[in-house]
């Protein structure tokens, strides 16, 4: 019975994850709960889960609503995702570190293209700042569910 219900458990970390970081969204360290892109990303693309990605999706439009962003980590996710499916050119499950640098390249890229909506030099720093701090939190953030098998 209790390694039915540990299964069970390690099954919903990754939900459980991305329902935590979006809801402890704070403006300087987690606006728009931007921090569950980190679960979304590592439970889509480097370590697939079932049932995973309608349940990105929704997040991603969750953190598009609360950042005021209209689709746009929603697009992404959805673009990355559809270019994920060509496995020839890009297999992010291989990558080293967790896809540490998968994570970095997307989300830096993401964080720059967004800076062009406002681009005025305290937005730059805000996004640098954010950058910096969202691939700092990778590894402990994906070492919370790590142990799940």
């Amino acid at each position: 019975m209790m390694h039915k219900c540990q299964k069970i458990f390690a099954g919903a970390i990754p939900f459980l994850l991305v329902v935590v970081l979006w809801r402890l969204g704070v403006p300087q360290w987690n606006p728009g709960g931007i921090l569950a892109m980190i679960p979304i990303f590592y439970y889509s693309f480097i370590h697939p889960t079932p049932w995973f990605a309608p349940y990105a999706v929704l997040f991603c439009f969750l953190i598009d609503y609360k950042s005021d962003t209209v689709l746009y980590w929603t697009a992404l996710y959805c673009g990355l995702y559809a270019a994920n499916g060509f496995q020839n050119y890009i297999d992010l499950t291989r990558w080293d570190r967790g896809g540490l640098r998968a994570f970095s390249l997307f989300f830096s890229i993401a964080m720059f293209i967004l800076f062009f909506a406002h681009p005025t030099m305290a937005n730059l720093m805000r996004m640098a700042w954010i950058t910096v701090w969202t691939c700092l939190l990778y590894m402990p953030i994906i070492a919370l569910g790590r142990g799940r098998k």
